[in-house]
């Protein structure tokens, strides 16, 4: 009677577990279907279940726990380094790129194509931004590469699988959220996202050299000759620009200054470049701050009522027994992440890269521990995969971006970065293989401030 009554108590427990699990997920796709915001669905599902399923006050709950997402000193940084971005945006910097990387790239095979990986690496640097890395560089690129007869296929897979280096190199905003969210240091972050950012940067690059040999009929042939001066010179704009991305990433390295400081460094460094390029004016200001303010507005929005869902589902229970469910699966390590990065490319494919973390990490992340994982690894890893998010149908935004910019359909252009999504997925398995690629050098770091 004794057994009996166990495994009644059991069974009556996964029931309530596969019922929550099954209450949350379809309020908020009806929510999401709609067509109301990701933070106000996030916000009314966490309001319905704390109702139902628990007896706290709902009012209180959302006050003070909004307010404590959103005072957080480690949140400063997102503004300012969207404000940074905002303002280079605004500056001569696409041209700049082009004019100074395109002597030097000419003589790969490949040509000039290598300008869009090299120059998405360059301003993923000073953005965080996926969108506004896609937007800068295929702003001169484009129409550039289409004077040179270079096919289209190639021009704009290399620019859509690129510009996704925006959320990886730092300082990245999918970084800062992350970070935030699972209460880790974002220096570390940042640091561990450089090495597989110039990796993902180096095997696109050999991508478009493979390429280029195959179809070498199809690329022009023209090059133009310049001496070792001449490309020193023309390189010569982009000096100001890599001393601020050596600035902010090698204070945060040497622990000289926190990321919060880096970007205010950062923000004063892009308002004197942008000064002395001559592109800084009373309007331009406006609008880089009225830009950086919708941005980080939103952002917040979306984290408070990612921080409000996560502690409705803890006063349910739902997050701890899904990690203990996972747990007794035994699910090997390889498993679990293969799982994983399905299911985060799958999401990807709907939602944006910050709502996917945002709207997840309540679950994940207990199980992620759980499962003996670092949560800086993690992080990398997730951020690897919400990019391949950025160039898949239907919600993919740098094909959006592209679609605008280059004149052609959404099927063209995601064909186009299909071979570039399958890299990156290579990329995550070298990552998971070895996850050196991402610890060594927050590890280094760690070793340089001690």
């Amino acid at each position: 009677m004794c057994i009996s009554s166990i495994i009644f108590e059991n069974t009556n427990k996964k029931m309530t577990e596969i019922l929550l699990t099954i209450f949350f997920i379809s309020v908020l796709l009806i929510f999401l279907g709609s067509g109301i915001w990701v933070a106000i669905s996030m916000v009314g599902v966490s309001s319905i279940g704390m109702m139902l399923f628990t007896t706290r006050p709902v009012g209180d709950a959302m006050a003070t726990t909004i307010w404590g997402a959103s005072s957080s000193w480690t949140l400063t940084a997102l503004p300012l380094f969207v404000w940074m971005g905002e303002i280079l945006f605004r500056t001569k910097l696409s041209e700049n790129l082009f004019e100074g990387l395109s002597p030097w790239m000419q003589t790969l095979p490949g040509g000039l194509v290598h300008v869009n990986v090299v120059g998405c690496a360059l301003f993923a640097a000073i953005s965080g931004s996926s969108a506004a890395t896609v937007a800068t560089v295929g702003k001169m690129s484009i129409p550039e590469l289409r004077k040179r007869k270079y096919p289209e296929s190639i021009l704009l897979g290399s620019l859509a699988g690129s510009g996704t280096l925006g959320l990886l190199i730092p300082p990245s905003i999918i970084l800062i959220i992350y970070g935030v969210t699972v209460q880790e240091s974002i220096a570390k972050l940042f640091i561990a996202g450089i090495v597989p950012g110039i990796m993902i940067a180096l095997i696109f690059m050999t991508y478009v050299m493979i390429w280029s040999l195959i179809n070498k009929k199809s690329m022009p042939t023209f090059k133009q000759d310049f001496s070792l001066m001449e490309k020193v010179r023309k390189s010569g704009k982009l000096i100001p620009v890599i001393l601020l991305i050596v600035s902010v990433i090698g204070s945060i390295y040497t622990g000289i200054a926190t990321a919060t400081e880096a970007a205010s460094l950062g923000v004063v460094g892009a308002l004197i470049l942008s000064y002395f390029q001559k592109s800084l004016s009373l309007r331009t200001f406006k609008e880089s701050l009225l830009g950086a303010t919708k941005t980080s507005c939103m952002i917040a929005f979306i984290l408070a009522g990612a921080t409000f869902l996560s502690l409705a589902m803890g006063f349910t229970g739902l997050p701890r027994n899904l990690a203990l469910w996972i747990e007794g699966m035994e699910l090997s390590p390889y498993v679990l992440i293969f799982v994983l990065m399905i299911f985060y490319i799958i999401l990807g494919m709907f939602l944006d890269g910050i709502s996917a973390v945002v709207l997840t990490m309540a679950i994940i992340e207990p199980m992620i521990r759980q499962a003996g994982f670092d949560m800086i690894w993690f992080g990398v890893f997730l951020v690897i995969v919400v990019e391949m998010a950025q160039i898949t149908p239907p919600v993919g935004f740098n094909l959006f971006v592209l679609q605008g910019m280059a004149n052609k359909d959404m099927g063209y252009i995601a064909r186009s970065a299909f071979p570039l999504f399958l890299l990156m997925i290579f990329a995550v398995i070298l990552v998971v293989i070895f996850p050196e690629i991402a610890l060594w050098m927050p590890e280094q770091m760690i070793k340089n401030i001690n």
